[in-house]
């Protein structure tokens, strides 16, 4: 039997809903505090201390080396040996210092390892969403699903689990996707259109289909949307390695810097200990934000999974963060997606009674939505019920592309409704003539931005039914807010200029692309990119993934064709083509966390300046050689720390605490607002570069008030 279950999932604890209210049940984001992720992280963050993997990260793997080289400065001492370079510090001194060192480190591995720990959850409940199947073959014999080939062809029935991404080549069913997407509601996939991709894991709930295999084993969507969740395939962007080389750069200036120190101050008569110059360097490098970069990227990709989309790469997730320009489908985007009947318009001579009664004939066996909003328009506005037909030998005329029209025969009346110029044609291959005031009404309903449906009766135009698209609530607020994030916003339509004009005032998209065909859609793109633009768009059908390609973002509609698929560089799961709204804003999210951070980080630096610099020479230069009187750089000691040790040690220890106080924020990320780049930078500067410019000199005073007060030190 297809898809029947060898072995049954295993109950997930994390499939309660997660964030109701938006876009329905969801996979449950599970909270940064989950004892079993943070013990996992722990151990995790321990086995990162490898050096193989802590010379990725050039300012951690220093502060590394620091911290050995204090152990064996202070493993030693502690044995009753003498060592250069240690000078007359006390064991417990370097100790102290050794051990916050190590606690920097492994604070830094504990950001990246939450991180991961968070995507592994979630790639847990991903797998036990996946059941074992054995899939029936079309030619006859079953294999087990892990072993299904690139074309082999499965027959999939009512109840039965699907094998494998494929696409459907026969049927139509209905099909069960909560376990992918987390949508409840099923989905229709059928062959030959828009709708026949299918994805490995999901259950057919009606009816019979006939799936060819399109993946190649153990690289299915489930397969690649868990490495991606897991961190295995994550790459570093563009601008996450540019900003790793400059935090490199700083750290080989500062370690030239404090390394040349070192005899400096014996010149000027102080001993540095290799315990208080490690110190400096630490505190002089940007470990903030050396140790939550990596952190930062990887929960990028974590918020857009919780928000049900799979990026194919990370540099996918930075990109959506600079783009500038939205491409973005009128139907089903920008409006309701389904006309619905407004107005009848009748001809001269004929009554609006008249109109109704035979739109509404026509109509009766039309199951489109169009076609049901005709039949309520003339039950509501006109009282006209809908008729048994049945016995009546009546005989419909259904929608082809090749007439543009649809229609009913019944007791020797032919009615028709359709594009105008197709009924104009009909009416005159009946002996008949469409009157001027025919097409009047269809540029008058064009120009208000609704779709024309000529109605006629044999060889009379009776009239015009006025279709109309609803912009959906809110979407003029929506592009608002793009816009004031920078965002150039233009609706892609296959409608005529008139209505695409009149769309696109309504929801206050900045520009729009009228009768827009896959040549016309990439020559779009190519001219936004070729100013200088990033450019966004999403499709689901074969005719988009040109554009797809060619867009910096493309976003594919899982319930799109496997072409759409693979030609985006990310899928939304939930098929909702206003998430690229939410993809662009998780995006730039990235980015202001990023840089806000690093903002903080390289803040923090000054205020360590003040505390260990003036510590390193106050002895020196102290007016009688003790190092607790007064001298001249006394004025440089504006914390007035307890002591030259006690305020080394108190910036070692705010220096390793403020990375874990860090992490919920660079995990969740900074709360993103739409402004400009100017205001942005001056939000910035604001509150992340004077917080933390501030924050070290109250955290190093309360930490001094500790060490130097109740350790003595």
């Amino acid at each position: 039997m297809t898809g029947q279950t060898l072995a049954p999932p295993q109950h997930d604890p994390s499939a309660a809903p997660g964030e109701p209210g938006r876009d329905g049940p969801r996979r449950r984001a599970r909270s940064l505090l989950e004892p079993a992720i943070l013990t996992t992280a722990l151990l995790d963050a321990l086995r990162k201390l490898d050096p193989r993997r802590m010379v990725r990260n050039p300012v951690m793997f220093v502060v590394e080396v620091g911290a050995l080289l204090t152990t064996l400065v202070w493993a030693v001492q502690a044995l009753g040996g003498e060592i250069a370079g240690a000078g007359d510090d006390p064991a417990w001194y370097t100790l102290t210092v050794a051990v916050w060192l190590w606690l920097t480190a492994i604070f830094g591995n504990f950001a990246e390892a939450i991180a991961e720990g968070r995507g592994r959850a979630q790639a847990a409940t991903l797998r036990a969403m996946r059941r074992e199947t054995l899939a029936t073959l079309r030619d006859g014999g079953a294999k087990p699903a892990g072993e299904l080939l690139l074309g082999d062809v499965v027959v999939v029935a009512a109840g039965e689990t699907i094998p494998g991404d494929g696409t459907v080549i026969a049927g139509i069913a209905s099909v069960d996707e909560s376990a992918i997407t987390g949508e409840s509601a099923p989905v229709i996939r059928e062959a030959g259109g828009d709708r026949s991709a299918v994805t490995g894991g999901t259950q057919v709930l009606s009816d019979e289909i006939v799936v060819e295999i399109t993946q190649r084993p153990g690289e299915s969507f489930l397969d690649r949307m868990i490495a991606l969740v897991e961190g295995a395939s994550r790459r570093k962007t563009p601008n996450e390695i540019a900003l790793g080389i400059l935090l490199a750069g700083l750290t080989l200036i500062f370690l030239v810097v404090v390394v040349t120190l070192r005899p400096f101050a014996g010149y000027a008569g102080t001993a540095t200990s290799i315990a208080t110059l490690v110190s400096l360097l630490v505190a002089l490098i940007p470990t903030t934000i050396g140790a939550l970069l990596s952190a930062i990227g990887i929960a990028g990709m974590d918020r857009l999974v919780r928000r049900n989309v799979l990026a194919l790469s990370g540099r996918a997730v930075e990109a959506s963060g600079d783009v500038d320009v939205l491409l973005l489908d009128k139907t089903g985007t920008i409006t309701l997606g389904n006309r619905q009947a407004a107005e009848f318009v009748p001809m001269p001579g004929v009554s609006e009674r008249e109109l109704a009664e035979a739109a509404q004939l026509a109509s009766l066996a039309d199951e489109t939505p169009e076609g049901r909003s005709i039949v309520v328009l003339a039950k509501e506005r006109l009282g006209i019920r809908g008729r048994e037909l049945a016995g009546l030998d009546a005989r419909f005329v259904p929608f082809t592309a090749q007439t543009r029209m649809s229609g009913v025969d019944l007791g020797g009346v032919s009615v028709r409704k359709g594009a105008g110029d197709a009924i104009e044609r009909w009416i005159e291959a009946a002996g008949g003539t469409a009157p001027p005031a025919l097409t009047t009404a269809i540029e008058r309903i064009a120009r208000d931005g609704g779709t024309p449906l000529a109605v006629a009766r044999d060889d009379r135009a009776l009239g015009v039914i006025h279709l109309k698209d609803v912009v959906k609530d809110g979407m003029r607020q929506r592009f608002d807010h793009l816009r004031a994030m920078g965002i150039r916003t233009v609706m892609v339509t296959g409608d005529n200029p008139l209505t695409a004009a009149k769309i696109a005032r309504e929801a206050g998209v900045d520009d729009f692309l009228a009768e827009a065909t896959p040549e016309a859609k990439l020559a779009l793109i190519r001219e936004h990119q070729a100013g200088g633009r990033m450019v966004a768009m999403t499709g689901d059908g074969t005719n988009d993934a040109p554009a797809l390609a060619q867009a910096d973002v493309g976003v594919a509609m899982n319930s799109g064709t496997h072409a759409a698929r693979e030609a985006g560089n990310m899928v939304d799961l939930d098929s909702d083509p206003t998430k690229l709204i939410e993809i662009v804003e998780v995006g730039k999210q990235l980015l202001i966390t990023r840089g806000a951070l690093t903002t903080f980080s390289i803040a923090n630096d000054v205020a360590k300046y003040f505390a260990i610099l003036p510590a390193i020479f106050a002895a020196s230069y102290a007016a009688s050689g003790d190092e607790t009187a007064t001298g001249p750089l006394d004025a440089l000691d504006v914390m007035d720390l307890g002591s030259p040790r006690s305020a080394i040690v108190s910036a070692i220890v705010f220096n390793a605490l403020v990375i874990p106080l860090l992490v919920p924020l660079a995990l969740r990320g900074v709360r993103f607002r739409p402004l400009g780049a100017t205001a942005l930078l001056r939000r910035n500067l604001l509150v992340y570069g004077l917080g933390g410019l501030i924050a070290p000199f109250v955290g190093i005073k309360l930490v001094d008030l500790v060490v130097h007060n109740l350790l003595g030190a």
